[in-house]
């Protein structure tokens, strides 16, 4: 992805070299992530950009990755994870390095592209965009649903409305889940971003008042919509970044090879029955990636709608 040079989001909260004591973490649990809203009814408005586009980069599936550690990523998405502890301590930690230094500017960059877009999408429909800060940490660091650190990997929190990134994680997104590229990395960003896009527009309040009413497994099934939504989003937002003649060559291949890497079928290898899923399966993911990559048009990002899903 062409970044440098680029301007920057003045929405980073550089948190590094620091870090909060006391334990604490987010709520455990098994595979429950959960989903929102009933049929079509929390569809952002249609708009934005709808011409061609070509490509987009990595879908990362952030709530499969909390699963398999052990964390329930609905809990963060829902700001129902248990609050950070009362003692809170903060110490010095050593100096970033410049490859980590380096990577915080491409995450401002990044940041800032997906506010051009959402601002224009939200205009065109005549609301206001309200961007959400983006965290950047070391080890750990608190949240308002919780104490954050490196083993929760990248979310959004609804309580406070921003997104958390230890950097560390990107490398074992390139280790673990072979997904490297910048392109890959950009993408984590576009997806959680997608979250707080369904913060703005419903999507996610509306999960919190049905959530009582479910029971597991629509949880679930309403969490593979939510999740498939935000890679759509994402997608739409790869189309922008492309129209901008940011993407570089063998960004699309990435973007694709990651989306089939974390559905949950193939993280679980067959582990996890289909009935507990909460991301969707590789192909899935690939679809809706695609879809918002290929159509550049958020009202195609509808995964509420009858059938769709």
């Amino acid at each position: 992805m062409k970044w440098r040079g680029r301007e920057r989001s003045s929405n980073i909260e550089d948190r590094r070299g620091t870090t909060v004591g006391g334990g604490g973490g987010f709520g455990r649990g098994g595979l429950g992530y959960n989903p929102f809203g009933s049929g079509g009814g929390f569809r952002i408005p249609s708009g934005g950009r709808s011409s061609g586009l070509g490509l987009l980069g990595t879908l990362v599936a952030i709530g499969i990755i909390l699963v398999l550690m052990g964390i329930n990523p609905l809990d963060l998405l829902t700001g129902t994870g248990p609050t950070a502890p009362t003692q809170v301590s903060t110490s010095q930690l050593p100096s970033t390095n410049a490859t980590e230094d380096e990577l915080a500017q491409f995450v401002g960059v990044v940041v800032k592209e997906t506010e051009n877009l959402w601002g224009e999408v939200f205009k065109q429909n005549n609301l206001t965009y309200e961007p959400p800060k983006v965290v950047l940490f070391s080890e750990q660091t608190t949240s308002a649903c919780g104490i954050a650190d490196a083993s929760s990997g990248p979310f959004y929190c609804p309580n406070d409305q921003k997104v958390y990134i230890d950097l560390s994680f990107y490398e074992q997104l390139r280790r673990q889940f072979g997904a490297p590229g910048d392109f890959a990395q950009a993408y984590v960003i576009a997806h959680e971003i997608g979250h707080h896009v369904q913060q703005l527009t419903g999507v996610l309040p509306e999960f919190n008042r049905m959530r009582p009413q479910l029971s597991q497994g629509d949880q679930n099934a309403y969490s593979v919509k939510v999740e498939l939504q935000a890679d759509c989003y994402a997608g739409v937002w790869a189309n922008y970044v492309n129209q901008e003649k940011l993407l570089d060559q063998g960004d699309i291949e990435e973007a694709i090879n990651a989306a089939n890497a974390i559905g949950d079928d193939m993280l679980t290898r067959g582990t996890v029955q289909p009935r507990n899923f909460t991301h969707g399966t590789s192909a899935q993911r690939m679809a809706w990636l695609k879809r918002g990559l290929e159509s550049g048009d958020v009202g195609q990002c509808d995964t509420f709608a009858s059938g769709a899903v």
